[in-house]
């Protein structure tokens, strides 16, 4: 092989890739138009050839010092540049990208809440009308022990708190991805869970209340349920997005309906899975927590929810 001659056929790539790579090293890759990123990747494998040509013909240490330079920066743009914008859209969509889907898919979370209300609301008037409703929703374990002991039954959590804490999320994304699959059921299942949780509630609210244990009780669901109710429900709108595009497809064929309407429900599910762990935490160290005030209880939990709301109501600029 003739080096001079390769040296000069091959260099305009060379020059080429080195001032594709100050820009970006500059500016970002983002700077770079589709053609171009597409050119520098192509520069790159092309490049690494040579390096690899230019070894076995014993070029010289500068070239092979030069090129090697080159491969190496190109490598650092091309694949660590591209997770560092994998990163970012991550940083992006929980920034304004998640209160946006809330806020477009906030008719099927509103429907959501209305089912676990009426649950709750019909749980509360059997329960004061017939006390053999409670045993049909409330572990008999629990209802003994507040009326007989007059106790809740949060304190168990204390001293086991990384347990209960990991215990808690696992069980909560398990609910929650429950009623996010219950859509493929038409809707049915996510419906039954949105019900039973309100059901189960309510039962529990009631019960706690006739034997005088409702301020403690809520005391303890206040912080961590800021986040866990609402993380529900957005579960249980993305499940009925998922039943909306099985049963009405509208405009749409029914396979691209799934895939509009699941869209938008997997952006809900990036957002359930962060707000679970976090309550999780709280319901597992903060909680039942004897130490710390009932009312400042009250108002973490309230504050929680309010900068939830904030955050929901974030539109981008």
């Amino acid at each position: 092989m003739n080096i001079q001659r390769w040296i000069a056929r091959r260099e305009p790539n060379w020059q080429r890739l080195g001032a594709l790579l100050r820009q970006v090293e500059t500016k970002g890759l983002k700077s770079l138009p589709a053609a171009e990123i597409r050119e520098l990747a192509s520069l790159y494998r092309s490049v690494t050839a040579d390096l690899a040509r230019g070894r076995t013909q014993q070029v010289g240490n500068t070239l092979i010092q030069s090129l090697q330079s080159l491969t190496t920066r190109s490598y650092t743009q091309i694949y660590q540049g591209s997770q560092r914008q994998e990163w970012q859209a991550v940083v992006e969509f929980y920034r304004w990208g998640l209160p946006s889907a809330i806020r477009q898919t906030f008719p099927y979370i509103a429907t959501a809440i209305g089912m676990f209300l009426l649950g709750a609301l019909v749980a509360w008037w059997y329960a004061w009308q017939d006390p053999t409703f409670m045993s049909l929703i409330v572990p008999e374990n629990l209802i003994t022990k507040v009326r007989d002991e007059h106790k809740l039954w949060m304190g168990s959590i204390v001293g086991i708190e990384p347990l209960a804490s990991s215990g808690i999320t696992i069980n909560n994304i398990a609910v929650s991805f429950g009623a996010v699959a219950g859509g493929i059921t038409a809707g049915a299942y996510t419906t039954y869970l949105m019900i039973f949780n309100g059901l189960l509630i309510g039962a529990v609210g009631t019960l706690v209340g006739q034997n005088n244990l409702a301020y403690p009780f809520w005391a303890f669901v206040f912080p961590h349920g800021s986040l866990e109710l609402p993380a529900i429900f957005f579960a249980g709108g993305a499940g009925l997005l998922i039943a909306r595009g099985i049963l009405f497809p509208g405009k749409y064929r029914r396979g691209d309906a799934l895939k509009f309407y699941g869209f938008q429900a997997v952006q809900l599910v990036f957002g359930i899975v962060p707000m679970l762990m976090i309550a999780g935490i709280i319901e597992g160290f903060f909680s039942p927590n004897p130490i710390v005030p009932d009312p400042f209880k009250y108002l973490f939990g309230l504050g929680l929810f309010i900068v939830l709301l904030m955050y929901c109501s974030r539109k981008h600029p």
